[in-house]
């Protein structure tokens, strides 16, 4: 059967949500969702231990702010387990060399997951979503995420959402600004720490041209319920992973004493 394609649709993620991030510029973009009605994909750390996103003193009422957006039918996901990264594997995805899952045995990344999975369910929050550090992971990570209870993973550049062969729903991610698109479902994903007010000013306009598009996840998954990958998938994921990859290895160039880039 013929796919109709609809009309471009954005989703809104943010990564490294956890207590010691940059909340000067997080508290303005929180109200600016909020004004909009804009309902955000949100990847918490469960046990941050990466030093580098530890740019704000501790927030004690982080856990209570997470518990909030959930009430507020704000999606929120599981993003690794301490976000330490301790293989060179690019996973399936090959778009960084390095990762918290990728390449580990089976003991290790079954302990990692349900480590994070065991501090989310202490804090009262409620997940079947998932969304990889650096973007890498492997087939035994999602086949551990499966038996877990997750149900679907932010990642991958395909134009739209599907199921995999272990039951696994994907909702690409494929975009870090925003961009005009004519079709398909467009996950802009946000790193926030080293925001200035330029780049606010940039995403407060972004916002309000966008809003009418942007779309929340829940919508999104109820839409492709059940897809299955097509032809055109396959083609759109190809091309982007090569072009994602190059401009990550233009990064490392840039950046050689980096351990990792922003994406």
């Amino acid at each position: 059967m013929k796919e109709t394609m609809r009309n471009a649709q954005y989703l809104l993620r943010f990564d490294d949500i956890c207590p010691g991030m940059n909340w000067r510029v997080w508290d303005q973009i929180e109200r600016l969702l909020y004004d909009q009605g804009i309902k955000p994909v949100l990847a918490v750390i469960p046990d941050n231990r990466d030093e580098t996103l530890q740019v704000f003193p501790p927030n004690g009422s982080f856990w209570n702010r997470v518990r909030d957006y959930q009430s507020s039918g704000w999606t929120l996901a599981m993003h690794g387990w301490q976000h330490r990264y301790v293989t060179k594997s690019s996973g399936i995805l090959g778009i960084n060399n390095y990762s918290e899952f990728a390449g580990l045995p089976r003991f290790e990344q079954e302990h990692k997951l349900r480590s994070g999975r065991l501090v989310l369910e202490r804090e009262g929050i409620d997940t079947s979503v998932w969304i990889a550090p650096a973007h890498s992971f492997d087939t035994l990570t999602i086949q551990l995420l499966r038996d877990l209870g997750f149900r679907y993973i932010s990642d991958g550049f395909f134009p739209l959402p599907h199921v995999d062969e272990f039951g696994m729903t994907w909702v690409p991610q494929q975009l870090w600004s925003f961009r005009r698109r004519p079709f398909g479902i467009w996950t802009i994903c946000f790193h926030i720490n080293n925001w200035g007010s330029s780049e606010m000013q940039l995403f407060q306009r972004s916002l309000e041209e966008y809003a009418p598009s942007i779309a929340d996840f829940n919508s999104v998954t109820d839409q492709y319920k059940g897809r299955r990958k097509s032809a055109l998938d396959d083609a759109a994921a190809r091309t982007y992973r090569c072009a994602a990859s190059v401009k990550a290895v233009m990064r490392r160039m840039a950046a050689p004493f980096q351990f990792r880039p922003a994406v």
